[in-house]
């Protein structure tokens, strides 16, 4: 067996910032604390391809990725170039994301533009980037921000309620006044009984920032609230990308709920633009992207199939979106009567659930609307324009937030309105209350024994949805003129799912970054069958998100926890068990999996996670700001708010590659989560909810699930050179549990707010429990190890690994005490493992494919990973079933993935 050494397979990150401009930041630090002077190493040219391969037609305005580096390979101020694979050079921006402890860079982020070369691949590469033929530029002023792309203009408001004043190509405006619209009444609508009260707020600009100005992407924040009279609400954050030459603009939507469940019933949330419209209505076109590739293509003032024909020439020149002849050459029959033709200015595609769309049309206000047609899944895109130009309008994941819509009005008069409703104003209006009423669980007694059957912590009050958010992504595109049918096809491809440049699992592999993992390895009959299982399990969720719809505005981006065999159905409406909220680290193994197979439905199966659980299943704003939800029927339901699970450990994979501000923006607000624990007493149900008066230096935190979740922050902190308390606390942290008695098994510890220490009041004790290294903290304690020259903590850590599914003698003879009946020793396999790899230990090594392999808490050898098909009557629809739970898959997956990075060489 080959030693692993700290500098190797479990290499990972610490130290960076969010742009080039933290650089100087950095040395100046590292030369404080006496660090060498970094000398890079350099490193070779490194390959891409498109995640989903081949070469996309069209991209969402431009992409943006990040590539991972090993420890010392460059500076942070290290040009890149990209090529393709031919050798023709792409223009391309880069910035750092993350570095290393000595200084190098350890992530850096890319952007092109659509208006670059395309091809299947390119290589990047130390040297000087070519520029963009259309420079972008940014120009402020004390009113307004303008960016120029080369090809269109963008001019952002200040303040007021216009967020983008105008959007214009060739010397004309496209669009303008861009706003935010919301809608809300005080009732529910299945509760409705008397009068109904409906008020609209409109989004008012209180900050925008530009955060990145060229030369080839551009980004600006905008911040506000959406107000209405003395009411400001529903804060709103969103960010505008545009690339140098492109025509598109892509949008990062996110707002956050801050409003009473019980009488703020939103009805409607959307983002809308006006149209200007020039020329004649049978020059005015509308056009919407169905399913599979389908499009809507209508005129205002159709000419087509009227009762006199104007001539094929006219008829062909309006389906296709061109200019029609002059009338004058028409068949003056259809000519001279062309004022009893309606003009049909309002249309609307609207998505209400996952399983269909339907399309409607009228010809103004006070007149009824009429069908025009429907379907299943609309890829979300409209436009609405002339020949002279128009708005292509959009959103990402269309179908899976329902309820959505896609509004055209006012298409026959001098200004159309184009709205993307990310929640539609022809839905049930949107209600957050609580599902119960308590069932009587007064007390915490009560609520103890509630959780002995249905599974879920309750308590009144806790099941508020204030404070969680939603992002949602949309795209907007001035075009030159209305498209074909085919370029509408491939904007709307785009729009639903946006092309990203990926590197393959060999290259993160040799970066050294994300800790014990190596890429997917069939070269033995044993490695092939963890492999095979590995692949089914994925396979086998991504299935059950299609077959059991878990899809929806609050809900698209999760699974279920637990599964029911005698309903065929997952255990949906049942306390704990339904919403997986991240449980157990299902991110985290989703993420590892996208690792090292570079699959592209994986990658997008843990980015609608990392969405999802980085926004609903958290806390932005309030008293529990920082904290999130366990698992239930409402993602925001459990009474139980928790680190764990607002762990920045789950949503680092994305953010590092794709360079998401967004998700950055999530991370950098768990900085400072420790500070929750002065607000709720996690521990006060079992301490019978005594007064809670908190001590700062004296907390409650736990060193091994909470410190792990908070460590998960600061290392990504530190890692991305922000906040320095970060590092001190991370590293403070470390040491100080290394330094108790009993290290992680410890028992009566007291956490110190002001510097992250750990202290214990008593002398050696033992108090560990099967969850402690399960959401998260074996996977930190990995990086930070070989990111660190701490003898101590390593020298703690390891023992800890190595006795968890020790004997209780050998747990005696190092602690004092036997740890007990522990569960989950599956899972802890990879943590036997990793001493194994430490210690250069085959025996230990092992030890741990028979931990593996029991199964104890999970999978055993012999499992069945295939399924079996249920069909109706017995199920409502066709479904897949299989012997899993989720709980199960997460640590099954993450324990296989470690043990074969890290003992492989052992499996026989």
């Amino acid at each position: 067996m080959v030693h692993i050494s700290r500098r190797t397979v479990l290499t990972s990150a610490l130290a960076a910032g969010a742009g080039a401009a933290l650089g100087p930041r950095l040395a100046t630090a590292h030369a404080a604390q006496g660090v060498p002077t970094l000398v890079p190493a350099g490193h070779g040219p490194v390959d891409l391809h498109w995640l989903e391969g081949g070469s996309p037609a069209a991209l969402a305005a431009g992409t943006t990725w990040g590539v991972p580096w090993p420890r010392g390979a460059f500076a942070p101020d290290q040009q890149l170039a990209l090529t393709t694979a031919a050798g023709d050079p792409v223009p391309v921006q880069t910035w750092p994301t993350g570095w290393w402890p000595d200084g190098s860079v350890k992530w850096t982020a890319h952007a092109v533009s659509a208006d670059a070369p395309r091809a299947e691949s390119y290589r990047l590469a130390a040297g000087r980037p070519s520029a963009p033929g259309k420079r972008l530029t940014v120009r402020e002023t004390p009113g307004e921000i303008v960016v120029d792309t080369g090809t269109v203009q963008v001019v952002f408001a200040r303040n007021g309620s216009q967020v983008v004043r105008a959007i214009r190509r060739g010397g004309q405006d496209v669009a303008r006044n861009g706003r935010l619209v919301v809608s809300r009444q005080d009732v529910p609508d299945t509760d409705r009984g008397g009068s109904v009260r409906h008020e609209s707020f409109a989004g008012a600009v209180d900050r925008v920032t530009v955060e990145q100005s060229g030369p080839v992407r551009a980004v600006v924040k905008v911040e506000g609230r959406h107000r209405k009279g003395q009411r400001a609400w529903l804060p709103f954050v969103l960010r505008f990308y545009l690339y140098a030459g492109s025509d598109g603009v892509r949008v990062v939507h996110t707002f956050v709920f801050d409003g009473d469940e019980n009488r703020d019933f939103i009805t409607g949330i959307g983002v809308t633009f006006s149209v200007p419209m020039r020329g004649a209505s049978y020059d005015r076109h509308v056009r919407f992207a169905g399913a599979d590739g389908g499009v809507l293509s209508e005129a205002v003032r159709s000419v087509t199939g009227l009762r006199r024909d104007p001539g094929a020439a006219v008829r062909a020149a309006q389906v296709e979106g061109r200019a029609l002849p002059d009338p004058a050459t028409w068949d003056q029959r259809v000519t001279s009567r062309l004022h009893w033709v309606p003009e049909w200015g309002d249309y609307s595609l609207s998505q209400l659930t996952a399983h269909g769309f339907e399309i409607r049309k009228r010809t103004g206000p006070g007149h009824s609307w009429i069908r025009v047609d429907g379907g299943t899944r609309a890829a979300g895109l409209g436009y609405v324009g002339t020949p002279s130009g128009g708005l292509a309008f959009g959103m990402r994941d269309f179908w899976q937030l329902h309820p959505t819509e896609l509004e055209v009005t006012g298409a026959a008069t001098d200004e159309a309105e184009a709205t993307v409703w990310l929640w539609s104003p022809r839905a049930e209006a949107m209600d957050l209350r609580f599902y119960h009423d308590g069932l009587g669980q007064d007390s915490y007694p009560e609520q103890l024994d509630a959780l002995e059957i249905t599974y879920e912590d309750y308590e009144p009050e806790f099941g508020t949805p204030y404070g969680v958010a939603r992002t949602t992504e949309l795209m907007f595109w001035a075009l030159a003129a209305t498209p074909t049918a085919d370029r509408f096809t491939e904007l709307a491809a785009a729009s639903a799912t946006p092309p990203l440049l990926v590197t393959g699992p060999g290259h993160v592999h040799s970066a050294g970054v994300f800790g014990s993992w190596a890429p997917a390895d069939r070269s033995t009959p044993a490695r092939a069958a963890i492999e095979d299982n590995l692949d089914r399990m994925h396979a086998y969720y991504v299935d059950q998100v299609d077959q059991r719809s878990w899809y929806g505005f609050w809900d698209h981006g999760d699974v279920m926890h637990e599964y029911d065999g005698d309903r065929h159905q997952w255990r949906y409406d049942v306390g704990g068990y339904a919403w997986d909220n991240s449980e157990l680290s299902t991110d985290l193994w989703l993420w590892y999996h996208y690792l090292r197979t570079g699959d592209a439905t994986a990658f997008r199966l843990a980015e609608a996670m990392t969405r999802h659980t980085g926004e609903v299943d958290q806390y932005h704003l309030g008293t529990w700001k920082g904290l999130g939800t366990r698992h239930g029927v409402m993602h925001w339901g459990d009474s139980a708010k928790q680190v764990r699970i607002s762990n920045a450990s789950y949503r680092r994979f994305y953010y590092f590659l794709t360079a998401d501000e967004r998700v950055g923006d999530t991370l950098h607000e768990l900085v400072d989560s420790d500070r929750t624990f002065l607000v709720l007493d996690p521990g006060r149900k079992i301490n019978g909810g005594g007064p809670f008066d908190p001590d700062p230096s004296a907390l409650g935190v736990g060193q091994t699930t909470d410190w792990g979740a908070l460590a998960g922050a600061w290392l990504t902190e530190w890692e991305r050179n922000g906040d320095p308390i970060a590092r001190t606390k991370l590293l403070n942290g470390a040491r100080s549990i290394a330094a108790l008695p009993n290290h992680w098994v410890q028992g009566s510890v007291r956490y110190d707010l002001a510097d992250g220490t750990f202290t214990t009041p008593a002398g050696p004790s033992v108090s560990i429990g099967s969850l402690s290294s399960v959401f998260g903290l074996i996977e930190v304690m990995t990086e930070l190890i070989d990111l660190v020259d701490e003898p101590e903590v390593e020298a703690a850590w390891v023992e800890f690994c190595r006795l968890y599914n020790g004997t209780a003698a050998e747990q005696v003879a190092a602690t004092g005490a036997s740890w007990g009946s522990l569960n989950l020793r599956q899972s802890y396999s990879r943590a036997t493992a990793y001493a194994a790899a430490r210690l250069d230990d085959p025996a230990l090594a092992r030890r741990a494919w028979t931990e593996f392999r029991t199964g104890h808490a999970g999978y055993p050898a012999g499992h069945s990973f295939e399924t079996v098909r249920v069909e109706p009557p017995l199920v409502l629809n066709a479904v897949d079933e299989g012997r899993f739970s989720t709980n199960a898959s997460a640590q099954y997956g993450l324990a296989a993935i470690q043990c074969l990075a890290l003992v492989g060489e052992e499996l026989s």
